[in-house]
């Protein structure tokens, strides 16, 4: 336990402090959830902070464990982390001051003062973020900091985050639509812009996530995108797991093999569900053209898996000491 809390205290502090506000904004948010009903576009104010608060708690967390395992340019990933840390609290910041003022932080454009202004600072910071990730990304290309499958997933990951993030480019308004809606006191409110293609804000949605049910919807791969490489890292979590106990999955080319066939399935869904929403339709009324996508991506990925796991199975079994010991985070700062 005490080896834990060591390692934990290693990782990028001020993306940490970033993490512990973002989680007390989950708890704030949640208890909103319950005990307040404003509701704005037929969703609770708070639903919006407490999504953004539990993703900043995720992805925030996983750039400061990165982020202390640089070797090369320690000092340079610290102030760009912190850059994350800071334009990320200031962003979600906004989206809670909004919430508890029962009105919209994306796409809102009245001309209040403190509206615009917040408008203004948010727009930069979602600049901020994405090119924060994009240089971690790139540091991270030239850089090891664990086995093959390790940083294969980290790669991969952070690549297709960042790919979510241009999305946001998307999301703040670039389509230039405008629409008439009510804040929580029934006060007009103008939106420039929606991350609905095809359908207006407000529609009718999934639950919790609110994902539109009737068009396309741009939040979809944005979600996808950003939440790649923890589906990656637990995927390198399980397999060193598991080899403990398989022999033929012992050898870090084949789990490095099983990796690059994880990323490449992942990337097809993200590609799927980004034309998807592109063409207007909804996540969960696919029509044949998505499901053949869908389809293909998912029978190169079963064929490479079977002969992944062919290849591997013929080859000599790896004695037992040789299974890995440290899945993740095997390499040192």
């Amino acid at each position: 336990m005490r080896t834990v809390l060591q390692e934990v205290r290693s990782w990028h502090r001020p993306l940490m402090l970033m993490v512990l506000v973002m989680s007390g904004l989950v708890a704030v948010s949640g208890i909103g959830l319950l005990v307040d009903g404003r509701e704005i576009l037929n969703e609770s104010v708070w639903l919006k902070p407490f999504k953004f608060g539990m993703s900043f708690v995720l992805y925030g967390a996983t750039l400061a464990w990165l982020l202390s395992k640089l070797r090369k340019a320690k000092r340079f990933g610290w102030w760009t982390g912190t850059l994350f840390a800071v334009t990320g609290i200031v962003d979600v910041g906004f989206i809670a001051v909004q919430a508890a003022r029962g009105t919209f932080s994306h796409f809102n454009d009245n001309s209040d003062t403190f509206n615009q202004v917040g408008q203004k600072v948010f727009m930069s910071g979602v600049l901020g973020l994405f090119g924060a990730s994009l240089v971690v990304a790139i540091m991270l290309l030239f850089q090891r900091i664990g086995d093959r499958p390790l940083n294969r997933a980290i790669r991969v990951g952070l690549g297709l985050a960042v790919a979510g993030m241009a999305l946001a480019f998307y999301l703040v308004g670039s389509q230039g639509q405008r629409q008439e809606v009510t804040d929580a006191y029934g006060h007009p409110v103008t939106l420039a812009g929606s991350h609905g293609i095809g359908v207006e804000a407000g529609g009718p949605g999934m639950p919790l996530t609110n994902w539109s049910t009737v068009g396309g919807d741009l939040r979809i791969p944005h979600f996808v995108g950003l939440h790649a490489i923890h589906f990656l890292l637990l995927a390198v979590l399980a397999l060193s797991l598991l080899a403990a106990r398989v022999e033929w999955l012992r050898p870090e080319r084949v789990r490095n093999r099983l990796i690059g066939v994880a990323a490449f399935g992942y990337t097809g869904v993200m590609i799927t569900v980004t034309v998807q929403a592109f063409r207007g339709q909804a996540l969960i009324h696919p029509d044949g053209q998505t499901l053949a996508m869908l389809g293909g991506f998912l029978a190169v990925s079963l064929a490479a898996l079977a002969g992944v796991v062919a290849s591997a199975r013929r080859r000599p079994a790896v004695p037992a000491q040789a299974a890995p010991r440290q899945p993740v985070g095997a390499g040192r700062s």
